[in-house]
């Protein structure tokens, strides 16, 4: 998926709801990162797009039969809106004033900070939500140590899902240790050979 796929379903919403500004959460968020960023397939994957109208996001669950899951605009395009809840993800405190917006075609689309956006991911911890999280800190867009930080003002649903968060950063914060260790070997073995 790519912002251009985004910016077609939401001026669709546009038509149908006469809302222009909107929040995009979930996977697709990172989509809001400068152009020009290379963001991993891993990261881009979802054909779903989390998003509210921001202004009113209860209106945003009427679009549903027309831009949703099994909607004609998913027939015809592949991919589809899946109206959220502002309330839905655990987020730390401030993620709304790091919202990063685009605008584009009368439109504002507001994105999550991938960071923030991480601290989500490992909430949610299903699988694909930790790939999402690895190839962030992978090509440099999401920071651990931010991450880590951020913990500190999130309000989780219970001690449990906070229990599983710190888990996952830990583990993932071991996982980019031991990557950045082999990495480094390896370029020491190859620039050390003689020519």
């Amino acid at each position: 998926m790519n912002l251009d796929q985004v910016v077609v379903a939401l001026q669709r919403a546009r038509e149908l709801s006469g809302h222009s500004d909107y929040v995009v959460i979930g996977s697709l968020s990172v989509l809001g990162v400068e152009d020009g960023v290379r963001i991993p397939e891993a990261m881009s994957m979802s054909i779903d797009i989390d998003c509210y109208t921001k202004a009113d996001p209860g209106r945003i669950f009427d679009l549903g039969p027309m831009l949703g899951e099994e909607s004609p605009f998913r027939m015809e395009h592949g991919y589809y809106l899946d109206p959220v809840s502002p309330t839905l993800p655990s987020l730390p405190d401030g993620w709304e004033a790091r919202m990063l917006c685009v605008h584009r075609d009368g439109l504002r689309i507001w994105f999550l900070d991938p960071n923030d956006a991480a601290v989500s991911k490992y909430a949610r911890s299903e699988p694909r939500d930790l790939r999402w999280a690895r190839a962030g800190i992978a090509c440099g867009l999401v920071s651990l140590p931010v991450v880590r930080s951020r913990l500190r003002s999130t309000t989780f649903l219970d001690d449990e899902e906070e229990r599983v968060v710190r888990k996952q950063v830990e583990e993932d914060s071991e996982w980019i240790e031991k990557t950045t260790a082999a990495a480094r070997a390896e370029l020491a073995a190859t620039s050390s050979k003689p020519k």
